[in-house]
């Protein structure tokens, strides 16, 4: 009996998630020193780990031969007061991609409905393909989510309804009023989740915890791979009613978020100056990409993240062109977008090397 007989379907099916390439493959690939290299493809901090929650890792690996704290009480704690609201309304995943498995785990199976965002974050797809269910895809407008027409896509068959703010990979957001007003409008059987994954980067974000607390079917997933520079160590957290949340940690696998993560989570939540400094140095380096792609004549589109996208022609030329140089983007043919390339913002000295590489790009 073959090994593929004993499977679940849905996984024979299942499309693969690829990663922005890491700086070792591509210097090994094309033989480049790595030192040259840039990575501008995952949206990672390019300033580096907050340095308080650098010294608190280096702390907690002196007892790595303990296990963690399975309940992550002092995180979640420090959470609730920093929302203001209850430590049982928290659950911590191993990045927030664990807590987006989670709700399909809790909620999807053959025959249910998700909707979402085209293009969104492609893992709100896989994990609705793993477990089953249907993705249905509803065509940004303008580059932004169109919350009536995602609204109108909703049947008795759908059980969740993702939307990003900042989206992945656009970076655009969804007003806020109009979030509130499609949070509050959503009928009974449906939950939403919504990934504020960028929000730090944002200037006006959707407070959706009144709505919360009303009770409504609804949970917000946030990461500290992004702003806080933890993307090494894996952890995100989910913020939802109690209900809700305690049915997704019935699911949880024991001690899903390591003790060095912990730590230097629980410490990059009082590195105010540090998260200060990204924002600020987010906002030029943006402002900086934006005016160098108008002055090469090439189209952007307004970001509210730590990335944007840039339209070159033929993406997957421009991709292998620049990466032939030692710079890494993220090539969007996989989101629907083969015109364009995804570019996160870098340090000033990255951002004109890019904008350096893209003027040498044929047009």
């Amino acid at each position: 009996m073959k090994l593929e007989s004993l499977v679940r379907p849905s996984v024979l099916t299942q499309p693969v998630y690829e990663p922005g390439k890491p700086i070792e493959d591509v210097a090994r690939e094309l033989g480049l020193d790595p030192s040259g290299i840039i990575k501008l493809a995952s949206n990672e901090n390019p300033f580096g780990p907050s340095p308080l929650a650098l010294a608190a890792a280096q702390r907690a690996l002196e007892h790595g031969e303990l296990y963690p704290d399975g309940g992550c009480f002092a995180l979640r704690h420090r959470l609730a007061a920093v929302h203001g609201l209850s430590p049982s309304q928290f659950i911590p995943g191993n990045g927030s991609n664990e807590i987006l498995e989670l709700l399909g785990h809790a909620f999807l199976g053959p025959g249910d409905e998700v909707v979402m965002g085209a293009p969104a974050f492609i893992v709100y797809k896989l994990v609705t393909l793993l477990f089953g269910a249907r993705a249905v895809e509803v065509p940004l407008v303008q580059f932004r989510h169109d919350l009536p027409a995602m609204a109108r896509a909703i049947t008795p068959r759908t059980k969740l309804v993702y939307v990003a703010s900042p989206n992945n990979p656009t970076g655009t957001t969804s007003p806020a009023a109009d979030l509130l007003a499609f949070a509050r409008e959503l009928p009974d059987h449906v939950i939403l989740a919504v990934d504020e994954a960028y929000a730090e980067y944002q200037e006006e974000t959707a407070d959706l915890r009144p709505l919360i607390q009303a009770g409504r079917k609804l949970i917000c997933l946030r990461t500290f791979s992004k702003i806080y520079g933890l993307a090494a160590l894996r952890v995100g957290y989910g913020y939802g009613g109690a209900e809700l949340i305690g049915l997704l940690n019935r699911l949880r696998q024991p001690f899903n978020v390591n003790a060095v993560g912990q730590a230097a989570a629980l410490a990059a939540l009082d590195d105010h100056e540090f998260v200060a400094r990204c924002v600020r140095e987010n906002r030029l380096g943006l402002r900086r990409l934006e005016e160098g792609c108008r002055a090469l004549g090439l189209e952007t589109v307004p970001s509210q993240a730590n990335f944007i996208l840039v339209k070159v022609g033929d993406g997957a030329a421009g991709f292998a062109a620049l990466q032939r140089h030692g710079v890494i983007v993220r090539p969007l043919q996989p989101y629907g977008l083969p015109e364009w390339l995804r570019i996160t913002v870098g340090t000033s000295e990255q951002n004109e090397r890019v904008l350096a590489e893209l003027a040498g790009l044929p047009r």
